[in-house]
């Protein structure tokens, strides 16, 4: 019998890198790319087009881009929160954008420089852009389990928004855990929630960041549900810059590890995604919070 098939996104180049203190040059990027896709990932987000000064990690996003190889069997992703971004990132050659909104006010009006009903005013616009330019656009509620600065995000807040997303009918649509703060149970009930009202061509997405120790079982709450699209970070490094006490990603290489006993065909190379994942900590100079990196995978039996 086949194996169920779940599908890996790997963000380590744009929501691992985003968040260093340090910038990390085009040509480190690149390499690590080379290692992703090594490892057997095949969509990863590559670049974000967002305010430069504001997230200089990223500022080299164009150069990324250029310089990305040509592949027929990858994808690689950019993010923008604007109409501007949405512009960049499509001049730059970018295929796929996620595009990303938040569930709160809070951190909308930092992060997205506006609240949630005028980031949500330009999405027909965001849309019709992508489909001139024959582009796939994705779209990402953040903060969808939790604000740093609203503090709880109803449910029904939630579905709001994926609503108001579904109307211009995007490929798919990503839940975000941006700082780090869902149960199980939160990951159960939103998913639920937001594929009721969702139409049948629109997939669901998970993104989990480890803050409080939390996205593995978060990861398996989603599957357990019906989503077969999770995000993860090789070595488990980023978070977002704009939410305060951010610790990091869901490590993709825990991910495989778990979910490959579990049952799940990821089509990852584990030992390529461990050896890309310590080469990111060996780049940054640092040791990174993925566990598997470590440890290394299941043990083999001694030979005699």
């Amino acid at each position: 019998m086949a194996r169920p098939r779940l599908e890996l996104v790997e963000v380590s180049p744009r929501d691992g890198l985003q968040n260093e203190p340090e910038l990390v040059s085009t040509a480190v990027k690149l390499g690590l790319v080379d290692r992703i896709l090594a490892a057997g990932f095949r969509r990863l987000e590559a670049g974000s087009f967002v305010n430069p000064k504001k997230v200089p990690q990223m500022a080299d996003s164009p150069d990324v881009f250029a310089a990305l190889p040509a592949r027929d069997d990858a994808v690689f992703i950019a993010l923008a929160l604007n109409r501007r971004g949405v512009a960049r990132a499509i001049a730059a050659g970018a295929k796929e954008i996620n595009y990303v909104f938040c569930a709160s006010d809070g951190f909308s009006v930092r992060n997205n420089g506006g609240t949630v009903a005028e980031t949500l005013a330009v999405w027909p616009d965001v849309v019709a852009d992508a489909a001139a330019a024959n582009v796939r656009i994705a779209a990402v509620i953040s903060t969808a389990f939790g604000c740093p600065f609203d503090g709880e995000v109803p449910v029904a807040q939630v579905v709001q928004v994926a609503e108001r997303i579904a109307q211009a009918a995007p490929f798919e649509l990503s839940l975000a855990d941006t700082i780090g703060v869902a149960s199980p149970r939160d990951v159960t009930a939103r998913f639920a929630a937001v594929g009721a009202v969702l139409p049948p061509q629109v997939q669901l997405r998970g993104h989990f960041h480890n803050t409080r120790n939390t996205a593995l079982a978060n990861a398996v709450a989603a599957v357990e549900c019906g989503v077969t699209i999770i995000d993860g970070s090789l070595a488990g490094i980023g978070g977002c810059p704009f939410a305060p006490g951010a610790a990091g990603n869901v490590p993709s290489e825990d991910l495989v590890y778990m979910f490959e006993r579990m049952g799940f065909d990821t089509g990852i190379d584990l030992d390529a995604a461990i050896a890309a994942a310590r080469s990111i900590g060996e780049a940054l100079g640092k040791q990174t919070p993925g566990m598997v990196s470590r440890a290394g995978g299941f043990p083999r039996a001694a030979t005699g």
